[in-house]
């Protein structure tokens, strides 16, 4: 890719292409090159009103009311489809503009979305949890009654997805909002933009009404704006805990909407004293290295036997030493950079802040050799942290573990719960004895031995300051609903004709 894109026309309402009408510019940044690859006109704050109004309209029109669920379930395939199609292109364009090495773009950054509306296409057709509709036992108190309960949609969606995965975590909003029938209006990360407008180039050739999915871009203020509509009557949100809570508070001052927060983690990684040590390492390093480390689920916590922790960062260190740090371009590179320098700084303003009360590298860390362009840090884990140090509970979003020793299960356990957050975990061991474990650590998601990664027939989210409500799975989806309540007397209630 070479040069710099410029794109005027930026927002997307009613379903048509407009120029953004701030007067500001927001420059795209490959992090890998230090480049700008694109500039963008963004939206102004009437264009904002005006893509709420839209999605209001089209949500109470009758043409996008007569969709059926099978309907929904047609768009929501011929999407996937579209994706996949177009799978090299996008994972090429995350690549340039996220920093995800290409061959985990192709999978997680693309092959996962695809997913994801499939599986919401199939929940479009068979509805909540329940289904649509469906009728309560017979009630006698204290007159005889029947209930109906139904559940439908909630109404204008607004859907701010992150960065690290700009069509992941669009998916997992936009998937949701169309199979339950609800209207959307998509503010993506600045940082995401740019492959954004891609896919709502992509998502025009539905056809859709006029008015269902609609784009604006620009930052924070457009942000409070849209959070805040008193017509949106749902905040999607993905992102850091203290925007989150800032989000949360914005929904409610605005119209009391609904907000979904998929927000931070500190996930702990437990390999208990029964588990084959060796075979621990590897896949305790790639997960908290996955995407630069961000991600919010990334094993950032490592927890090993006291006895074991000096034998684990030599492992640690031999295998980061063959790690790929490099140009995400390029199909053996496994690491590729954060997303700016302003990030990569702040990281290192926070290393360098525990080394001074302690810390020290216990294997990898630092920047790459070789690597004078580019956002880059090569994966480390730190030793010697005290775990109530502030850096035992700060989210990285950078490919750096903390290693702890624990006395013993108990002690694992204690440790593993001590974090504000609770989205993800993991447990190292033979079965049997990593399901007891599992039961008591507090997250929503607890993998045993890795796992076998995200199904989106399973919730995703967690308690504390992980964010509130889930997103996938049947609870997921039961978020984009409003349940009514139908109930009638079974006797007594008519008047004979006249009176």
């Amino acid at each position: 890719m070479s040069g710099v894109e410029k794109r005027s026309h930026s927002t997307y309402i009613d379903g048509q292409w407009e120029a953004g009408e701030s007067g500001q510019s927001y420059l795209s940044t490959s992090p890998s090159k230090d480049a700008v690859i694109a500039e963008t006109v963004t939206s102004s704050s009437e264009q904002v009103d005006r893509a709420v109004a839209a999605a209001k309209r089209a949500f109470r029109s009758k043409e996008w009311r007569a969709f059926t669920p099978q309907d929904r379930a047609d768009v929501l395939l011929r999407f996937a489809n579209i994706l996949e199609r177009e799978m090299e292109p996008l994972a090429r364009m995350m690549a340039e503009e996220v920093g995800t090495p290409i061959a985990a773009c192709r999978s997680m950054q693309v092959g996962g979305p695809i997913e994801v509306f499939r599986w919401y296409a199939e929940m479009a057709v068979r509805g909540p949890r329940g289904g649509y509709e469906h009728a309560l036992p017979l009630y006698d108190k204290p007159v005889p009654s029947g209930s109906i309960l139904r559940y439908e949609p909630v109404g204008v969606v607004a859907a701010l997805p992150a960065y690290n995965y700009p069509l992941n975590l669009l998916a997992w909003k936009l998937g949701g909002a169309l199979a339950a029938g609800c209207t959307v209006v998509v503010l993506p990360s600045p940082q995401g933009m740019w492959t954004t407008l891609r896919i709502f180039e992509l998502l025009d050739e539905l056809g859709l009404p006029p008015g269902v999915v609609n784009l604006v871009v620009g930052g924070p203020e457009i942000g409070v704006q849209l959070t805040s509509h008193p017509d949106v009557d749902m905040a999607s949100f993905t992102g850091s805990d203290a925007v989150g809570a800032k989000v949360m508070s914005q929904a409610a001052l605005g119209s009391l909407s609904k907000s979904v927060l998929e927000l931070g983690g500190k996930s702990p990684n437990i390999i208990l004293p029964s588990a084959d040590l060796e075979a621990t390492v590897a896949a305790s390093i790639l997960r908290f290295a996955r995407n630069a480390g961000q991600g919010c689920a990334a094993w950032s916590r490592i927890l090993v036997p006291e006895a074991d922790v000096d034998r684990f960062l030599e492992l640690a260190d031999a295998f980061i030493e063959t790690v790929k740090v490099g140009d995400p371009q390029e199909e053996d590179t496994v690491v590729g950079p954060v997303i700016s320098k302003a990030h990569r700084d702040k990281v290192e303003g926070w290393v360098q802040g525990a080394i001074e009360r302690g810390a020290r590298w216990g294997a990898g860390g630092g920047r790459p050799e070789g690597r004078e362009t580019g956002h880059y840090l090569k994966p480390g884990v730190l030793a010697g942290v005290d775990p109530d140090d502030p850096i035992a509970d700060t989210e990285f979003f950078a490919p750096i573990g903390i290693v702890f020793g624990y006395r013993d299960v108990d002690h694992a356990i204690e440790l593993a719960n001590n974090t504000r957050y609770g989205l993800a975990s993991n447990v190292f061991g033979p079965l049997d004895e990593a399901i007891k474990v599992a039961e008591q650590i507090r997250a929503g998601t607890v993998t045993i031995n890795g796992g076998s990664g995200m199904r989106p027939d399973a919730p995703w989210g967690g308690p504390g300051r992980s964010g509130v409500g889930r997103e996938l799975g049947e609870d997921g989806f039961a978020e984009f609903f409003e349940v009514k309540h139908i109930q009638y007397a079974l006797a007594g209630i008519t008047r004979p004709p006249g009176t």
